[in-house]
């Protein structure tokens, strides 16, 4: 079920919300979220039933695993069973999102004809996993309650943040679970909450789909693009996987917040970003916060010298770019940003400073060339697109196509919004109920169901991680 289908808007969403203060209004909080639990479990289910199995064994082998990590005192046996734990989880990711991967590299490598198993993937796997990975490992260090098996399936399965994230975190879920006050129906939160949702909603059906007809067109025939194809082809991508994701993003803070849920925004003006680690201050948040906690730090972080520092970012983001996708142009993407991190790092210790457009530009531009081995299915569609945009293709004859031409225009809009407009965070944090704001709201929830089925409605590109 889409964010940006009618039985989502018109059914699923208003439904789960009356059924859910109803129950509470009656005073039987525990059913209200039993049911939120329920409907939660429905909205996973709903691509594929056979999906449900796999969230609901991997989230009661979690619970009890933490259950025992926050009973056991032997600190040996609380490893141990943490070990079992995160193999367990990791050996599930594996197992349905790299077997494929890894038996078409030993096949490449040792010439064997291993069959290939076509494993589906099963959706959100990436997120609900790193999420309980998390869990984990923060009760084995003693930072975890005792919760409900309702609880605990709430907090990793509540339906706003369980496809796409954000990678939300016990500590900042479970206590807005418990809250009274959460419990009865908020008219500020629930406005502020469709203001947001439909401000997401437009990045999504509006922005994000015009880009996808631009960048799909350009990746469908990467040895025809001249110059000019080139840099609109990287850009709309740039732009198509910006609106989708934060648009994804936004629109699942504010049916939380029509819950009375708070979950953490995920981006933050990121093609704004001065260097590369601001950059990743500002882009999926949750997951740059988990990389920082539960892998760049274990792994000793910076506290074993410059080289180990460096060699624990490029780590740190080999495993990221692992973790958006079984192939091999994720873990070059990967290992462009730990590389430009590690340039970073030797760049501010030069103590060089450079003028903040200059700084915005080169950031750019170079999150924008590595998103091209981020899209691309193959090596030679990564560069196909590079060498067109540098004037090497072999159709790049340095004339600007009319098609082209006309759309750089609504990247070129688009650009000036990224650049100079507020973002949703801030328009959220400003929004007060008012007639300017109602107004405003109307506008968007009209512009979001104008446009729904204007454009082929596309699933968010996350969806697939």
């Amino acid at each position: 079920m889409l964010f940006n289908s009618p039985v989502f808007l018109f059914c699923f969403l208003p439904v789960t919300l009356m059924g859910y203060f109803i129950l509470n209004h009656r005073n039987h909080p525990d059913m209200a979220k039993g049911w939120l639990f329920i409907a939660s479990l429905f909205f996973y289910s709903w691509w594929n039933p056979a999906y449900l199995p796999i969230i609901l064994g991997s989230m009661t082998f979690n619970y009890f695993v933490g259950r025992q990590l926050n009973t056991t005192n032997k600190k040996t046996g609380k490893k141990t069973i943490l070990t079992i734990g995160v193999m367990a989880n990791l050996g599930l990711l594996i197992f349905f999102k790299y077997t494929d991967f890894l038996i078409e590299n030993v096949n490449g490598l040792f010439a064997s004809e291993l069959s290939l198993l076509y494993i589906t993937l099963p959706l959100a796997i990436s997120f609900f996993t790193f999420q309980q990975i998390a869990y984990l490992v923060d009760s084995y260090k003693g930072l975890t309650g005792e919760y409900s098996f309702f609880n605990y399936g709430l907090f990793v399965s509540f339906f706003p943040q369980l496809i796409a994230g954000p990678i939300v975190h016990h500590s900042e879920m479970m206590p807005q679970f418990y809250s009274k006050e959460n419990k009865l129906f908020s008219y500020e939160n629930f406005i502020r909450g469709i203001f947001m949702f439909f401000m997401g909603l437009g990045k999504k059906v509006i922005i994000a789909d015009t880009f996808a007809i631009f960048a799909n067109y350009g990746y469908s025939d990467t040895a025809g693009l001249t110059l000019s194809d080139g840099w609109v082809t990287s850009l709309a991508y740039a732009g198509q996987l910006y609106f989708d994701f934060s648009g994804y993003t936004d629109m699942a803070i504010g049916a939380a917040l029509m819950f009375n849920i708070k979950i953490p925004i995920n981006f933050n003006s990121p093609y704004k970003a001065q260097s590369i680690q601001d950059f990743w201050r500002r882009w999926h948040i949750t997951l740059s916060r988990f990389l920082r906690d539960y892998i760049y730090i274990p792994l000793g972080g910076n506290r074993n010298g410059e080289y180990k520092t460096l060699s624990n970012l490029m780590i740190t983001f080999i495993i990221g770019g692992i973790w958006h996708g079984a192939g091999w142009t994720f873990v070059f993407w990967g290992f462009l940003h730990g590389a430009a991190l590690i340039v970073h790092r030797v760049w501010q210790r030069a103590n060089i400073r450079l003028p903040k457009i200059i700084c915005i530009i080169l950031t750019f531009n170079f999150v924008n060339i590595a998103w091209i081995f981020f899209r691309a299915e193959k090596w030679s569609d990564a560069i196909n697109v590079l060498s067109a945009m540098f004037g090497f293709g072999t159709a790049s004859n340095f004339t600007i196509n009319v098609i082209t031409d006309i759309y750089s225009l609504p990247i070129a809009l688009f650009g000036i919004i990224l650049l100079f407009h507020k973002n949703t965070n801030e328009l959220l944090s400003e929004f007060k109920p008012s007639k300017k704001y109602l107004a405003q709201t109307v506008g968007l929830v009209m512009m979001g169901l104008l446009f729904l089925n204007s454009i082929t409605a596309n699933d968010f590109l996350y969806f697939d991680f």
